[in-house]
């Protein structure tokens, strides 16, 4: 059974939503769902796979007083992880995501699952996607 993070920030309460579903189809295995002000360094061994999950913000970029400083802090032990992510976003075309993708490959980490989007808050299409993307966490 594989030991899963799920770790998040949502402003709106989307990726929130995203999460708990992620979570929820996740739950065969030992998941944790985790906001991203409660996840450190510190915390990256004790998982087997790491979730991440933060919105589009800005210029499509990542939220840069809580998830961001986090994120950049786990970055240099990423290397031989097992990643995937996901957010959401109300505008652009996902590039936030492409970028997020990128910079963590560039840590050696691997990519486990094609990464999940979705605009606005999740309809039930969306929640069964965040099902099946949780389901495919191990």
């Amino acid at each position: 059974m594989a030991k899963i993070a799920i770790v998040y920030w949502s402003g709106t309460g989307n990726t929130e939503i995203m999460a708990q579903k992620i979570a929820e189809g996740a739950k065969e295995q030992d998941v944790q769902l985790v906001t991203a002000c409660a996840f450190s360094v510190a915390k990256l061994n004790e998982f087997d796979v790491i979730a991440f999950g933060c919105p589009s913000m800005g210029a499509e970029v990542l939220e840069e007083s809580e998830f961001e400083p986090m994120f950049e802090d786990c970055k240099p032990l990423l290397g031989g992880k097992k990643v995937a992510l996901f957010g959401s976003y109300g505008w652009g075309d996902g590039e936030w995501m492409r970028n997020w993708e990128e910079d963590v490959k560039n840590t050696g980490a691997t990519i486990i699952c094609e990464s999940l989007i979705l605009n606005e808050t999740p309809d039930a299409n969306g929640e069964k996607t965040c099902l099946e993307f949780g389901a495919s966490l191990s």
